[in-house]
């Protein structure tokens, strides 16, 4: 590895799978310092075996203000101030827009948006000058997906809030973007979607006829262009949302 992120401080929500555990693993490997939080923090065991000096694992939910405090105070005690933030953190379901209840809407906004937000707000008076914000977003911003609705538009304002956070803090030289992944078939993001085997295969299916490579890409994929966006090669990109679908959105 180029040690891009020799001696940065990242930290990253939802580091147990997907795409959250491969950007931590590769942000380690390019020589950073990373905190990652999640719920669930057996899969970050291995990944702290490899680098028992650079990680920090605290367990707890986004939604959750006592949490993300006590995230917020790990990274403290341990490294004083940080310079990447990622809230990776996410959830989907399949709902057809007529059952989408208050309960429906709440659920995906309060951990896709609110939980972004408020551990961005959570960190803010602790992140370096030249620091680097990076949100997760969606293809399907952009597009129309039947079921997709509440979900896009919780990451539409999670895309929304990059772009103005990135005029707001560019005086404080904090850079924001965020990336819109395709393909949350490659890793375990559907699986408590609430779809069926059947539907979630003719949904691949669907989306892989559209990909210009044929096929999903991997969490690595998305990893790679995270190691970019919070590098100094990407010192002059403000406000952007990398589209990383293979094509789709482009038809």
């Amino acid at each position: 590895m180029s040690q891009k992120l020799l001696n940065k401080v990242a930290v990253v929500t939802g580091a147990s799978g997907g795409v959250g555990l491969s950007i931590a693993e590769h942000y380690l490997a390019e020589g950073a310092q990373v905190i990652g939080f999640s719920r669930n923090t057996e899969n970050l065991g291995a990944v702290s075996a490899k680098f028992p000096d650079n990680l920090v694992v605290v367990a707890g939910d986004v939604t959750n203000s006592a949490d993300l405090q006590r995230l917020v105070d790990a990274a403290v005690a341990r490294f004083g101030k940080v310079d990447i933030v990622v809230p990776n953190a996410g959830i989907v379901k399949v709902v057809p827009f007529a059952d989408c209840t208050e309960e429906v809407i709440n659920h995906q906004f309060s951990v896709n948006f609110m939980g972004a937000a408020q551990t961005v707000r959570a960190f803010l008076p602790y992140i370096n000058e030249g620091g680097v914000i990076l949100f997760i977003t969606t293809f399907s911003t952009q597009v129309g997906l039947p079921g997709f609705s509440v979900y896009s538009a919780s990451k539409a304002a999670v895309k929304s809030l990059a772009q103005n956070l990135a005029a707001e803090l560019a005086p404080q030289k904090i850079r924001v973007n965020s990336i819109a992944p395709a393909g949350p078939i490659a890793t375990p993001f559907l699986s408590g979607a609430g779809v069926p085997p059947e539907q979630l295969q003719a949904f691949a299916g669907y989306i892989t006829a559209r990909l210009m490579p044929g096929h999903f890409g991997a969490p690595e994929d998305i990893a790679k262009t995270a190691v970019f966006l919070a590098s100094d090669d990407a010192k002059n990109i403000y406000g952007q949302e990398i589209v990383v679908d293979g094509g789709y959105t482009i038809g």
